[in-house]
C-alpha cells in the first residue's frame, strides 16, 4: 500500500484548511508505518517505554473514536483497546496484535470521523460531552486538537521509524 500525502491548499477556506491538515497528519502517520513488518511495527521505541508505531496507530484509533464519535456525535462507542484497569492498553501491543487489525480499526474510526464531521457546523457545540471534563466543544476545536495530537505523535513516529530502519523524512 502506498500512501499519497497532500498539503492543504494555501488559500482554502477555514473548514477545508482544518480538514486538510487533519488528513495530512493522518496520512503522515500511515507513511511512517509503511513497508514495515508486524514485528517492526510492534517494536518499542526504547526501554522501558512501550511506545511503538502499532501502539500509536491503535492510540489514534481511540482518539478518533473519542472525539468524533463520543464527543461530536454523542455515540455510545466503547473503548477498543484500553480498559479502566489498563488505561494505556492501546499502547500495549503483543505478538498476537497485527498491523492488519490495527490499521483496519484505525481506518474504520477515520471513516466514522469523516461521516460525523461532514456537514456539522464548525462553531456549533458538540452533541456529546467529554467523558472527563463534561464539557461540550466545537468541531473547530476538535479539528485543531486532532492536528496537534497527530503532529505530536508523528514526531514520535519519526524517531521510532528512524530507530527501526534509518528512514527519515517529513
Amino acid at each position: 500500500m502506498t500512501n499519497e500525502r497532500r498539503e492543504p491548499a494555501t488559500d482554502a477556506d477555514e473548514r477545508t484548511m482544518l480538514e486538510g491538515w487533519v488528513e495530512y497528519h493522518r496520512q503522515t502517520l500511515a507513511l511512517k508505518c509503511e513497508g514495515l513488518t508486524d514485528a517492526q511495527l510492534r517494536t518499542a521505541s526504547v526501554a522501558p517505554s512501550t511506545l511503538s508505531l502499532m501502539g500509536l496507530v491503535r492510540h489514534m484509533a481511540e482518539v478518533e473514536r473519542s472525539w468524533y464519535r463520543r464527543v461530536l456525535a454523542d455515540e455510545d462507542a466503547d473503548p477498543i483497546y484500553y480498559t479502566a484497569e489498563d488505561p494505556d492498553g492501546d499502547f500495549r501491543v503483543t505478538e498476537a496484535d497485527t498491523w492488519q487489525e490495527a490499521h483496519a480499526t484505525w481506518q474504520a474510526e477515520i471513516g466514522a470521523a469523516r461521516r460525523n464531521a461532514a456537514g456539522f457546523p464548525l462553531g456549533e457545540p458538540t452533541r456529546g460531552r467529554h467523558r472527563r471534563t463534561g464539557e461540550r466543544y466545537t468541531l473547530r476545536w476538535i479539528h485543531t486538537h486532532m492536528i496537534e495530537e497527530y503532529a505530536r505523535h508523528n514526531g514520535h513516529a519519526d524517531l521510532i521509524r528512524e530507530r527501526l530502519d534509518g528512514a527519515t523524512g517529513d
